[in-house]
């Protein structure tokens, strides 16, 4: 890329950005009650998010191959009990994560 390229891909990109943030503000201001369907999409969207995440990591799982199984159980089960004491999403799905990487790469090689 020239540098009048990259100077233009750059500048798209803080446009977009700074059009997306800004958006919310103009539709939303603070003067005025947010709409009930903005609250209930804001309530619901953590849990669909993470059912999705959920099905999007174990469509693959070869339940034949027990190296494959065991860590993705494992990794599972680990998000449901750090979520059901912490009810933390983002530690939930990293130490599920950090379980998982740890039993591939270092425990089931």
């Amino acid at each position: 890329m020239s540098l009048i390229q990259q100077a233009l891909t750059i500048s798209m990109v803080v446009l977009g950005t700074l059009i997306t943030r800004g958006l919310s503000f103009f539709m939303f201001p603070a003067n005025r009650k947010t709409p009930e369907i903005i609250i209930q999409v804001g309530e619901l969207l953590p849990a669909a998010i993470l059912g999705m995440l959920v099905i999007y990591s174990l469509r693959n799982v070869n339940v034949a191959d027990l190296t494959e199984l065991l860590p993705t159980i494992l990794a599972a089960a680990i998000v449901v009990v750090v979520h059901t004491v912490k009810r933390n999403m983002m530690l939930s799905v990293f130490s599920g994560t950090f379980v998982y990487i740890v039993l591939v790469n270092f425990v089931l090689v």
